[in-house]
């Protein structure tokens, strides 16, 4: 590759990748050209792109970034996977299509800038922004919800109170429970 034609494309990996905070790497290595264009397209279809990359090109534009992790680890043919929903939700789909693609090789990524690389399996254990959103409401909700509960028609604490009126209105003392 000329100089001229790798300064082009570093310009380019400068542009697509130097901001971001994470991405996953895999191989395509092993897939037939028709079936690199599926996996493409069904990536595609969530707003996912999958670029082949040059691993020494990559190294000098991540290199002082957020993505510096995965420098030791671009060996052989590379692929960066970033873009759509997020990257857990991009490892669980990746996960997903390994059972149409078995030559797919899942190698790494780096998560919101963290300080080491992880498996793309490891990654796609945790929990996508939904679920911790929906996990996050219902701690929120959940003292509510008991009180509530609580306060329905026959619950204690209603009929507790109810109790109390009742024999307050007929003027009989409450005596202090221990």
């Amino acid at each position: 590759m000329s100089k001229a034609i790798k300064e082009l494309v570093g310009r380019d990996y400068e542009s697509r990748y130097s901001e971001l905070d994470s991405a996953l790497v895999v191989s395509v290595h092993g897939l037939t050209g028709i079936e690199i264009n599926t996996f493409r397209a069904e990536l595609g279809k969530s707003e996912v792109e999958v670029h082949v990359i040059h691993n020494r090109l990559m190294r000098r534009v991540v290199a002082g970034k957020k993505l510096a992790p995965l420098i030791p680890l671009l060996k052989g043919p590379c692929a960066f996977v970033t873009g759509g929903p997020g990257t857990i939700d991009n490892a669980k789909e990746l996960q997903r299509l390994t059972k149409d693609y078995p030559a797919l090789e899942l190698k790494f990524g780096v998560l919101d800038g963290e300080d080491e690389a992880l498996s793309i399996e490891d990654i796609s254990k945790r929990k996508t922004r939904a679920e911790l959103h929906s996990e996050l409401v219902g701690i929120a909700v959940a003292p509510g919800r008991r009180i509530a509960g609580c306060l329905k028609v026959g619950g204690r604490i209603a009929g507790c109170i109810k109790s109390i009126v009742d024999r307050l209105e007929k003027g009989e003392a409450i005596e202090k429970v221990a």
